[in-house]
């Protein structure tokens, strides 16, 4: 998996994983959803170093959150019943047009 968007795309979805699992440690007092919530976050982590290693940090960085941030904004509307308003799911929307515009913007 030598190809820096595939590596920043997984680390975006372990990015979701561990902030998601992050609610389920209860503060790390849970101990295998601590170890897992760790994995994911060091495996997330390693990953976009590896990414950083060819595409630009700023872009690597920014995707990584915003796939990240969108993950744990669907998974926090499916799991933990947030809200889902209007105005939430357009910006959502607008991040991944941001995200997708500097994956396409970039060299």
């Amino acid at each position: 998996m030598s190809n820096p968007w595939v590596l920043i795309f997984v680390a975006g979805l372990l990015e979701t994983t561990w902030a998601v699992g992050l609610k389920y440690t209860h503060g790390f007092t849970r101990l295998f959803p601590s170890i897992f919530t760790l994995i994911a976050l060091a495996g997330s982590m390693y990953l976009l170093a590896r990414a950083a290693q060819t595409l630009p940090i700023g872009t690597a960085y920014a995707v990584w959150v915003g796939i990240g941030a969108v993950g744990a904004a669907i998974l926090g509307i499916a799991l933990f019943d947030e809200p889902a308003t209007a105005p939430r799911l357009l910006f959502l929307t607008m991040l991944i047009g941001s995200i997708l515009g500097l994956k396409y913007t970039s060299h």
